[in-house]
């Protein structure tokens, strides 16, 4: 049944009801409670606000996780976990988005405007996102996208391309910003699509209600030529269990999160491991990066972790991390995608307003080229993610597909920030225009590993 269809005009929101659980009315639903509270009317204008904990000093901060709630164990344990569909597939190759994709595309493209886009450099001086905005992404259903129906969330099949179309349109806003509201709803799809019965109803539940805590997916090292598929992070049997050693880096919201999946070396093989925050032997140390500085970025050092054996997630191959590692490098590839496509709707207008003896600037050849060609770059990035996405979703093998997204993504994504930036001149080196942090943003994307999927 389509949205239209589901409608119901003399409704609370005139929107679906919940009970369709259809995605995209939820996101409309929940975009509306949020222009109903007195949040938009606050977003910039409230004073900056003081990050007693987490803000950033000379010798920056280092502490314990802070103490995990309590996740109940439930389910069938080692029986397999629900599973959500392969997406359909016409057997075309037409990327256009469907009427429901380009509604959400919308929904999300708006919150991003009025909610991320005004707070981003108050984030970015932070290092850390607003609470209030990360409380407003909860209204949207944003940790629920990639969830399944049968296990509280709102999707009918394989959501990595709607998840793509979402990072894309928040990236918009900011990048930053987009990780940490993404990060949580990123542990739920991995534990959706890999976690055994009993992880699922232990975990999920929680990111299915009102309180959903922070939740943080840890790949990265901080090591020279460091190969996520080749992580220093070593787990080693220990009775009925695992010890967990190593470091991991660039961890988003690793202050205030609950729950991290932690990749670690067990036998030769890349794994993931479950890790709930209060665990003896976890701490923090501050890590502010270069870019995506509002995601606020954390060391995570394991020392001697004890986890249980069904800590594990998925297969102890290999093949679920580097799943994981792909479908991750998806996401940053729509991050980049929709951050370059802002860098380009900033200096289209500002090329043509910016005057130099006496004409705009953009009636010279090498600006109107240098603009021309951040919109085929941009095109070119937007087509092979959009291209992995559609595979992923549709379960078929997108190795090749999101080698050349990420190819082309991580290069072309540098030389849109670089154009922004030489395009502004003396302007582009100022936080007064918000090139400067789009292009430390851009640099992120083939450095960071994990912390999102789709």
């Amino acid at each position: 049944m389509s949205l239209i269809s589901n409608l119901k005009p003399g409704g609370k929101y005139g929107v679906p009801s919940q009970e369709s659980r259809d995605p995209i009315g939820f996101l409309v639903a929940g975009l509306n409670k949020l222009a109903q509270s007195d949040l938009l009317d606050k977003v910039g204008l409230r004073k900056q606000t003081e990050q007693a904990v987490f803000t950033v000093t000379r010798t920056g901060f280092k502490t314990m996780t802070q103490a995990s709630r309590t996740f109940a164990k439930a389910g069938s344990k080692g029986q397999p976990g629900a599973r959500p569909a392969a997406a359909s597939s016409s057997g075309v190759f037409d990327l256009t988005p469907t009427e429901d994709e380009q509604m959400l595309v919308d929904v999300v493209t708006e919150f991003a405007a009025e909610v991320l886009l005004p707070v981003a450099q108050e984030a970015d001086n932070n290092c850390a996102a607003p609470e209030e905005v990360l409380k407003s992404s909860l209204e949207i259903g944003l940790p629920i996208l990639g969830l399944p129906e049968e296990l509280g969330g709102i999707s009918e099949e394989r959501s990595a391309m709607a998840g793509t179309l979402v990072a894309e349109a928040l990236a918009k806003g900011d990048m930053g910003l987009a990780v940490a509201t993404l990060a949580p709803g990123s542990v739920a799809t991995a534990i959706g699509l890999w976690g055994t019965d009993a992880q699922q109803k232990t975990y999920l539940p929680a990111f299915t209600g009102d309180e959903v805590p922070a939740a943080a997916i840890a790949l990265n090292e901080p090591t020279v030529l460091f190969d996520v598929l080749s992580p220093g992070t070593t787990a080693t049997r220990s009775g009925d269990g695992f010890v967990l050693n190593g470091t991991k880096s660039l961890v988003a919201r690793g202050e205030k999160a609950e729950l991290f999946i932690v990749g670690a070396q067990l036998d030769g093989k890349p794994v993931l491991f479950i890790v709930e925050s209060g665990t003896e032997g976890l701490s923090l140390e501050s890590d502010p990066a270069m870019g995506v500085r509002a995601a606020g970025l954390t060391k995570l050092v394991l020392e001697n972790v004890q986890v249980p054996a069904d800590a594990v997630l998925g297969a102890t191959d290999g093949t679920t991390y580097t799943e994981a590692v792909r479908l991750s490098r998806l996401a940053w590839c729509a991050l980049a995608v929709g951050t370059a496509q802002a860098v380009l709707d900033y200096v289209t207008p500002y090329v043509k307003s910016r005057e130099a003896f006496g004409e705009p600037i953009a009636h010279r050849q090498s600006v109107a080229f240098m603009v021309a060609n951040i919109a085929i770059e941009l095109q070119a990035m937007r087509l092979l993610t959009y291209r992995a996405a559609s595979r992923a979703a549709a379960g078929k093998d997108f190795t090749k597909e999101v080698a050349l997204a990420r190819k082309i993504c991580t290069e072309k994504g540098m030389q849109i920030g670089n154009d922004g930036v030489q395009l502004l001149g003396g302007h582009g080196f100022v936080k007064e225009h918000p090139v400067e942090r789009w292009y430390r943003d851009l640099r992120a994307i083939g450095i960071m590993e994990g912390t999102v999927l789709v």
